[in-house]
């Protein structure tokens, strides 16, 4: 392994934008890829947080992200979630590169809600309401406008100053942009007239109450991968048409829809299908609002750090078998 290459953040991002990590995910799910096999995510819980072990293998590669989550970090100055990834060769699994894994997560989960908001939405979605001012938050600005015209945002966050800032870099891209404290009912407005909302928090109760939304626009919730977590509730996750990136992993990881299950409020059949079943043009919204629940999984980070990986060798000019160390 001596001399195994690592992209590092900075490079990542400049290898993969939103647009082509959006791309890149649809063929993978058009070329094959099946979500409800990808092998479950060893969750340990230790006294800082949760280490998360994401392994993966598709097509010419494989590959395995190693991530934690330490609730305490932002107020240390450190990121809320770190992690490293290790990409491999799918035939021998010899390593061929690491990578910044925090980086990888941000650039991915904005795709993979970008994705099936394209799938999703009106196309002449315009409005955008984002509950959160972190990486997250920013992320998700930037993919949905691969995907659909959006012109105003409004960021709703905890933090006022947070917000503020988020909505500032909103505006300094050209878009109309503003921000309201959580505390501040004055939001509530823009979610009843949001074309897309976007819940990029580490709440665990819902943010909203979800007869705000109207029929028609479609809520993406990032934050959350545990049972007894959520950003959505029971109203809103009843009467909306849903959708995951496999149920399998939905059933067993996302609060947003293990406590509707468990009060009665839906059964498992009220999921309307997968990622893969959306692309492929086997979900039908219906009238109501549409929800994208993503708990992230492994398959995305190895589709999106693939194609940084040869979008990489392509730029050294290195071309034929996997560049080793």
């Amino acid at each position: 392994m001596n001399g195994l290459p690592h992209l590092d953040g900075d490079t990542v991002y400049g290898l993969v934008p939103p647009g082509l990590a959006v791309q890149a995910l649809e063929d993978a799910l058009r070329g094959g890829l099946d979500p409800e096999t990808a092998p479950p995510r060893p969750v340990v819980d230790v006294p800082a947080g949760q280490l998360l072990l994401m392994p993966a293998s598709w097509g010419p590669y494989a590959g395995v992200k190693v991530a934690t989550v330490a609730p305490d970090n932002p107020a240390r100055g450190l990121p809320r979630i770190q992690a490293l990834y290790l990409l491999l060769d799918a035939a021998t699994l010899s390593p061929i590169a690491t990578m910044d894994g925090t980086a990888l997560t941000s650039l991915r989960t904005p795709a993979v809600s970008a994705l099936a908001v394209r799938h999703l939405a009106s196309p002449d979605a315009r409005s955008l309401v984002v509950f959160g001012s972190g990486p997250q938050a920013w992320g998700h600005v930037t993919a949905l406008r691969e995907v659909c015209p959006v012109e105003r945002v409004t960021v709703v966050a905890r933090d006022p100053g947070g917000a503020a800032r988020l909505a500032e870099r909103c505006a300094a891209a050209g878009l109309t942009a503003r921000s309201h404290p959580a505390s501040d009912p004055a939001w509530r407005r823009a979610v009843e007239e949001a074309d897309l909302i976007a819940c990029c928090t580490t709440a665990r109760t819902p943010l909203f109450p979800g007869g705000l939304v109207r029929d028609g626009a479609v809520v993406v919730a990032v934050g959350s991968h545990e049972p007894d977590a959520r950003e959505l509730d029971g109203d809103l996750v009843a009467r909306s048409a849903v959708v995951v990136e496999a149920r399998t992993a939905a059933l067993a990881e996302a609060g947003d829809l293990v406590v509707p299950l468990r009060d009665g409020r839906i059964t498992a059949d009220h999921l309307a299908g997968n990622l893969a079943d959306l692309i492929a043009g086997r979900v039908a919204p219906g009238p109501g609002p549409r929800v994208f629940k993503s708990v992230g999984m492994a398959w995305q980070d190895l589709v999106v750090a693939a194609a940084a990986y040869e979008a990489w060798t392509t730029r050294r000019g290195i071309s034929g078998e996997h560049e080793r160390g």
